[in-house]
């Protein structure tokens, strides 16, 4: 019998350098091994990452998703669930169609700022448990100029993805600011436009569908560095951009229309023109026609009213006062609202004319001293009144509290 010391076949570890070592017909392994081998084992064990996987859900049942997040909005809802419906019908049935291919159905909506654009996009995709990321527009250029080139967009897929190309494939990019790379002058310049004209351009073969050709870690391409090819065609591209003054290129439309709105324009609600945007106002704005083409999804959002802020601050899922009631009850300490203390947050929001993401900055303001002076102490509830409100959120530096 051989006295040789007993080792792991497989990595040549020997018995005293592990926990545990399991002998076998012809030879032994380690528990660093199986514990390797299972997770490889779990890894092809996942169902296919590709389309196969995908759980389509009728329009709808998105619908009905996104009234769980998103209070109001209900024609952006129903529209973007109606072209997330198509873009996955057509990536699940890719022969279905026979000889005719079914085109991609990219969104862009249009919506002041804290209107929920950002919202739609992301709760869809959590919906469906695709690869979601959001860039920003303002922050693209051509290639060859400081700032990151268009490329970036999909890295940033791929990273959400775990650079699974094939689910990275399959993913929603959510481009931000879309309206800040619209050209400003209708003269074209002898000069390039490095962060307009340019940049639309550039997203073309994004949108369309194209093999790309990424930089796993981001930043400039380089002839030596190692590229990741991506195939867009399957890529859902939502934009969305606040457009500011797009209201009185559509009025100027609509006035000029024999059969249209002849009221005078200082006795109509320019927050009304969104809903009556064409893709002719978008190129007015400064978008280039080919562009426009490659988004046949245009929708509006509503700026809200009182009414919806208040709801958005208790209704929704992930409501803010549900987040910070559980903020607060991990430490212990029992928060609640005063329907007046909510109505100060609102007014607020509105004078600020930063819709629903000025809430949270005013919510923060209201509770930062409660928030700093409240836990592992002896008080266990705070309830939030007007007055409380009001002192708080004016002088955030007094620590006195209403505790109920």
């Amino acid at each position: 019998m051989s006295n040789s010391p007993i080792h792991c076949s497989f990595c040549g570890r020997s018995k005293e350098d592990v926990d545990v070592l399991i002998a076998g017909v012809t030879g032994h392994i380690c528990d660093h091994c199986i514990e390797q081998a299972d997770g490889i084992l779990k890894e092809e064990r996942k169902p296919n990452s590709g389309a196969a996987s995908l759980q389509l859900k009728l329009p709808k049942t998105i619908k009905k998703h996104l009234d769980e997040y998103i209070i109001g909005q209900e024609q952006a809802k129903k529209t973007i669930s109606v072209a997330v419906y198509n873009h996955y019908k057509r990536l699940l049935n890719p022969s279905a169609a026979g000889e005719i291919e079914i085109d991609k159905s990219n969104v862009m909506l249009l919506g002041e700022t804290g209107t929920g654009k950002t919202l739609i996009a992301r709760t869809i995709a959590r919906m469906l448990d695709v690869p979601f990321c959001i860039a920003d527009a303002t922050v693209l250029t051509e290639a060859g100029y400081v700032g990151e080139d268009v490329e970036s967009v999909l890295t940033r897929l791929l990273h959400v993805a775990d650079y699974n190309v094939e689910q990275a494939e399959r993913g929603i990019v959510f481009v931000d600011e879309i309206d800040k790379i619209a050209r400003k002058s209708d003269n074209p310049s002898i000069t390039r436009d490095v962060s307009g004209e340019g940049v639309q351009q550039a997203l073309l073969k994004l949108l369309e569908g194209a093999e790309v050709n990424v930089p796993p870690q981001g930043g400039r391409k380089h002839p030596e560095q190692k590229l990741i090819t991506i195939n867009t065609k399957n890529i859902l591209f939502i934009c969305g951009g606040a457009f500011a003054g797009i209201e009185k290129i559509i009025e100027r439309r609509i006035n000029r229309s024999p059969i249209g709105y002849q009221q005078a324009s200082d006795q109509i609600d320019a927050a009304s023109f969104l809903q009556y945007a064409a893709p002719a106002d978008l190129r007015v704005f400064g978008l280039i026609p080919e562009l426009i083409g490659r988004f046949p999804v245009l929708t509006y959002l509503n700026p809200l009213d009182a009414g919806a802020l208040r709801q958005i601050l208790t209704e929704p899922k992930n409501a803010l006062c549900k987040q910070y009631v559980e903020l607060f009850k991990i430490d212990g300490i029992e928060l609640k609202f005063d329907a007046s203390g909510l109505d100060y947050m609102v007014e607020k929001a509105v004078e600020f004319k930063l819709g629903a993401r000025g809430l949270r900055s005013i919510m923060e303001a209201v509770l930062n001293d409660a928030m700093f002076e409240l836990p592992g102490g002896e008080t266990n509830k705070l309830k939030v009144t007007r007055a409380f409100a009001e002192r708080h959120f004016d002088d955030d530096q007094q620590t006195g509290l209403r505790v109920a």
